[in-house]
């Protein structure tokens, strides 16, 4: 049985909001604090707030866990607890192994200290020895990309330095766990890209990851389990896609009346009415099969103007945001040289090339080269499982999400010579 990394019961966080602090740490503030002392209906009023209410849960030794859900969900609150840096208000947590954490820009940094100083003073609170951390210096100084500035204080760092030496510090002094917030959405993606690189190196190493992202992508490559928590709570746990799928079904779409929407973009000039799917002349489909021929199409009407050299898009998105089909008019060499002031504008896709699942869809749609709509999340498209490739066979969800006609073949060697022949003169 693997052993346990972390378990959590019953755990839960209040926090008081608009009570009094516990000290005034200005002249003004002793002053309001008296004034208010005075005028009883002048204080201020006090309300708690449950961040987290009895969770529990626990992490196996050498698991990757992301945790996901809205914001205010209790994400941080969690790892703030797990981290040691806030006290529970109730509840249990118990951990196994030296724990690594950046949850803020900074995270254990003193502003005076340099980098080196820095490096140091975060190796000796893990419990390192100085050979060790000695050890690791340069492999540090190198992922994160400030040996120029390794003997300058951090307080003169940008937050993009400051972040790339506090992860590299974080990662590479051997945690048995290491927990990471959302803070890696501050660096560029080049160095997102390289942080994800290291944890995948940390958890392959056997060590214990704890990551919060709204990057469903990063989780989903990530993470081989997940949490959702919302309202302090977590209301489903298990593996990353079946959790990465409760939450985005979870979260409503606009309304898919599309002569309401009003969170658009464009000069009006070509208005998109009404979205819908279907098999080749057929009805309406609330779901269509891989394998399969589907048509797009989209009413739309316009605003008195002509409508000249239109161009039309739809962008087929995973739940997650990854783009997995593009059609557009124009690439394929249709051109709505002129249309009537209404319509519908249909798009033939030969055997439907999506995996079974959801996916949402973008409106993009262009006159005389410029930007007359666009309403994103303007549909949602549900999938099933088809026959695509003749086999009645499917990959798993984890193997991509575009299904590729393809045909294998056996090319003929050229004979080989016997061992030790010579070659003809």
């Amino acid at each position: 049985m693997t052993p346990v990394a972390i378990r959590v019961r019953n755990l839960s966080k209040k926090y008081t909001i608009g009570g009094k602090r516990a000290r005034h740490a200005t002249l003004s503030e002793q002053l309001m604090a008296g004034l208010r002392a005075l005028a009883p209906w002048w204080r201020s009023r006090t309300d708690t707030f449950w961040a987290l209410s009895d969770v529990s849960l626990e992490v196996q030794r050498g698991d990757v866990v992301g945790f996901i859900g809205p914001n205010g969900a209790g994400k941080s609150t969690l790892l703030k607890v797990l981290s040691r840096i806030t006290r529970p208000t109730r509840g249990t947590v118990e951990i196994w192994g030296r724990v690594s954490s950046l949850l803020e820009v900074g995270t254990g940094f003193h502003p005076e200290l340099t980098g080196r100083e820095n490096i140091q003073l975060n190796g000796a609170i893990l419990g390192m020895k100085k050979a060790e951390i000695d050890s690791r210096f340069d492999e540090i100084v190198e992922f994160s990309g400030v040996s120029r500035f390794i003997d300058t204080p951090v307080k003169r760092y940008s937050s993009g330095m400051y972040l790339r030496l506090a992860f590299a510090v974080a990662a590479h002094l051997t945690p048995e766990i290491l927990i990471v917030d959302e803070v890696l959405a501050v660096g560029d993606l080049a160095f997102q890209r390289k942080c994800i690189g290291k944890m995948n190196s940390v958890a392959r190493q056997g060590r214990t990851v704890l990551f919060v992202s709204h990057n469903m992508a990063a989780i989903e490559s990530l993470c081989n389990a997940a949490c959702l928590l919302v309202g302090g709570r977590i209301v489903e746990q298990g593996a990353t896609r079946q959790v990465i799928d409760a939450y985005l079904s979870s979260v409503p779409l606009p309304s898919s009346n599309l002569k309401d929407r009003e969170d658009r973009q464009g000069t009006g000039r070509f208005r998109c009415t009404d979205f819908s799917c279907s098999f080749p002349n057929g009805a309406e489909q609330r779901a269509l099969q891989c394998g399969q021929d589907a048509e797009f199409s989209v009413s739309y009407v316009s605003d008195g103007s002509d409508l000249r050299h239109v161009g039309v898009e739809f962008v087929v998105s995973s739940m997650n945001g990854e783009c997995m089909l593009f059609l557009s008019s124009n690439m394929s060499g249709t051109e709505f040289r002129a249309l009537p002031s209404s319509g519908r504008i249909r798009c033939l896709i030969r055997r439907l090339p999506l995996t079974p699942g959801q996916y949402s869809v973008n409106l993009f749609c262009t006159v005389d080269g410029v930007l007359a709509d666009w309403v994103q999340r303007a549909a949602l498209l549900t999938v099933e499982p088809g026959d695509f490739f003749g086999t009645g066979q499917l990959p798993p969800s984890t193997h991509g999400g575009v299904l590729v006609d393809q045909a294998w073949t056996m090319v003929d060697s050229p004979a080989l010579e016997p061992a030790g022949a010579l070659p003809q003169s």
